[in-house]
């Protein structure tokens, strides 16, 4: 099978929220990238999903350091919600550009695996990805259609786990050997106030962020969103570039290398490339 193209390939990741809210011209662009021969691979999340359908059935849930914990009870919930509802909602709105998708579970073909985060017992069945099975994406990906992952894994003996999608993106990215993922948002960046005026940070390296965190220069509800952007930077993966999903072609714009959005680059050496 030939092999994917790093430099024709991109990881997207976006909550499922968010993908739900875009308009039909995002999805219209992600048909445009595929046709053109670039390779959209799609990891998402679903967390406020998760959250409406836990209380509807009456199940309490609870945040341990940005992580759901997670029992059996909730898990279930979490595999319903992100591997059913949400992930054929997406390639449903995928297929309505006339693009053609997949969805897919990590527990399927064993295609993430995973093992116990390090604080299992503050979380529960939250995991770290051990491998991913690429072959199975490039598979897709040759039959033609855009595969949509859905972040839950199992371990060799099949049981579940709840996996943070930003942590199974990067970790996609990273066996694909993708050298860069586009983090699909409500925002425009990374927003620093310039003489009064807030303007979106076109580069910008984890350790600056770190510091800006610290200074308040980052605060309130973009502070999940670029550690979860950050968490993407792993293995093979040496930048994140964090768009808002409501601009016009903003797919086809960063991978043109148009100055939009934010992109985050593990160290100095890298912001000049």
């Amino acid at each position: 099978m030939t092999e994917i193209a790093a430099d024709r390939t991109f990881v997207m990741k976006c909550g499922g929220s968010t993908l739900a809210a875009l308009p039909a011209s995002f999805f219209e662009d992600l048909k445009h990238i595929q046709e053109s021969g670039i390779t959209p691979v799609i990891v998402h999340g679903g967390g406020p999903a998760i959250s409406d359908n836990l209380t509807r059935l009456g199940i309490e849930t609870e945040f341990v350091g940005g992580l759901r914990k997670t029992t059996e009870q909730v898990l279930d919930v979490v595999e319903m919600v992100l591997s059913g509802s949400i992930n054929k909602q997406i390639v449903r709105r995928i297929q309505g550009s006339h693009a053609k998708a997949i969805g897919i579970s990590g527990v399927d073909g064993g295609l993430i695996q995973a093992r116990p985060v390090s604080n299992s017992a503050e979380v529960g069945l939250v995991g770290d990805v051990t491998y991913v099975e690429a072959s199975i994406i490039r598979a897709i990906v040759q039959l033609g259609y855009i595969p949509v992952i859905a972040p839950v894994g199992a371990d060799a003996v099949g049981q579940r786990y709840n996996i943070n999608a930003d942590t199974a993106a990067g970790a996609v990215a990273s066996h694909l050997g993708v050298p860069r993922m586009i983090v699909v948002t409500d925002v425009p960046g990374i927003m620093r106030t310039v003489d009064g005026e807030k303007q979106v940070l076109p580069r910008v390296t984890i350790s600056e962020i770190d510091e800006m965190i610290a200074t308040g220069e980052i605060y309130g509800g973009m502070i999940p969103k670029v550690k979860a952007a950050i968490a993407c930077i792993q293995g093979d993966v040496q930048q994140v570039i964090i768009v808002d999903g409501s601009e016009p072609q903003i797919l086809s714009r960063v991978l043109r290398g148009d100055a939009v959005g934010t992109r985050i680059v593990r160290n100095e050496s890298i912001i000049s490339q």
